[in-house]
């Protein structure tokens, strides 16, 4: 099939590559600045993993093209939207352009984020009758695994009423339908609210695990005794009931964000509301718990960060945890020396050149002569360090587990103060 998409952020890159991976025609459409940039300055293709090489190869197999690297006018099967949250005139327009142009048999995927009853407005300005739809396909994708959660989805929904739109669909995800367990058609507005009702309920059960954890440290409950036992229950299970020092994300805090407006909207009350502000207050949890380790005098102490990244397996720092921990540091004068597999660049980009920040590309070269290492970004390769040559090299073997990956009682008796979240 010949498919357009536009857009010009992850989601819009990571269907392009998939969908030319799977044997379609694709080109991109996006800003003239994006278009013309090099592939690796471009943020949200560097920052994802596998993502550069998959773009590269395709276009090198003639399968992908960037829209103005090439003058001829592409006529398309499939037009795929992925517009930002505050690109929705640029939306309608598209979507109004394409109807005259292509009156008969005009599909349109939306992917964007613009709230619900969104596709219904769309479709209004088309000829049902005529085979001109719009097909609504939640955003699901997971930085640090966006490919792998297009092209192997445990779930999709397609959100139409169109019979036609819904086999032309159907026909175009089949290469990704192999190892599907839910594919769930309703309408795009059921649709739309699904994926912000699940997004709502994700969001929520990472505020109430932190609510707990935090409650946990001043009764003296670990947190993890207390996760073990919720998780043990069939109703409730372990998924997203990790504390730690804050979530971040730009879709994921977009979508939280968005939903929680559609509630102030029609004046009602949401959990979400309390969810969004306390999670900024829970960014800042491992700079006061070093504050009062340190009695309120952080001046001249050097700070180590393992992690800058809102996540492990991306370089991506939207939102992240650790920009609110460097910038209150930093604040107080505290040296701060920061490792991060990925998002060293990013933060670079962000602060510059900081005379008291100081990016290393070696986490123990970080941790030497540090006062104490803070565990913001919970990276593979720092569950299991060498504690006897952390031990050796930190100046004061004080470590803050932002995300409770350490056995408290094993560093301990290496001689390191441990302090958690609920622990």
């Amino acid at each position: 099939m010949k498919v357009k998409v536009y857009g010009a952020d992850l989601s819009a890159w990571v269907a392009a590559a998939c969908l030319a991976r799977s044997g379609n025609q694709v080109v991109i459409e996006g800003p003239d600045a994006v278009q013309t940039q090099p592939l690796e300055e471009i943020p949200a293709i560097r920052d994802e993993p596998g993502l550069l090489d998959q773009i590269e190869q395709q276009i090198s197999s003639g399968r992908l093209i960037r829209s103005n690297d090439t003058s001829e006018q592409h006529s398309s099967d499939i037009h795929w939207l992925t517009f930002q949250p505050n690109e929705r005139p640029a939306a309608e327009a598209l979507v109004s352009k394409l109807s005259k142009t292509i009156p008969h048999n005009l599909l349109i995927i939306n992917q964007c984020n613009f709230g619900v009853g969104f596709t219904d407005q769309l479709q209004n300005t088309l000829n049902d009758e005529n085979n001109q739809a719009v097909v609504y396909i939640p955003d699901n994708l997971q930085q640090g695994k966006a490919l792998q959660g297009f092209s192997q989805p445990k779930r999709i929904i397609l959100g139409t009423d169109s019979d036609w739109a819904l086999t032309m669909t159907r026909s175009l995800i089949r290469p990704y339908l192999e190892n599907i367990e839910h594919l769930q058609v309703m309408t795009a507005r059921e649709a739309e609210f699904t994926k912000f009702a699940v997004t709502g309920m994700l969001a929520i059960r990472l505020g109430y695990i932190n609510e707990l954890a935090n409650l946990a440290d001043e009764m003296n409950v670990d947190i993890d005794v207390i996760r073990d036992g919720m998780g043990a229950d069939p109703r409730i299970g372990r998924h997203y009931l990790s504390p730690g020092c804050g979530f971040g994300g730009q879709n994921f805090s977009d979508y939280i964000a968005r939903f929680s407006d559609i509630f102030e909207k029609r004046g009602k009350n949401s959990l979400l509301k309390t969810v969004i502000s306390e999670n900024e207050v829970q960014k800042e949890l491992l700079f006061r718990k070093l504050w009062k380790h340190y009695q309120c005098n952080l001046n001249g102490k050097t700070v180590t960060l393992w992690g800058a990244s809102f996540k492990p397996g991306t370089a991506s720092i939207d939102n992240a945890p650790s920009l609110k921990l460097i910038e209150a540091l930093l604040a107080q004068n505290v040296t701060v020396k920061i490792h991060d597999p990925e998002a060293l660049d990013n933060i670079r980009s962000l602060f510059g050149d900081h005379p008291q920040l100081h990016i290393c590309d070696n986490a123990y070269q970080a941790a030497s002569l540090s006062d104490a290492l803070l565990l913001v970004t919970e990276w593979p390769q720092y569950w299991s360090p060498d504690y006897d040559q952390l031990l050796s090299l930190m100046k004061t073997p004080l470590i803050l587990d932002g995300r409770n990956i350490f056995d408290r009682e094993a560093l301990e008796l290496y001689g390191f103060t441990y302090i958690g979240i609920g622990r």
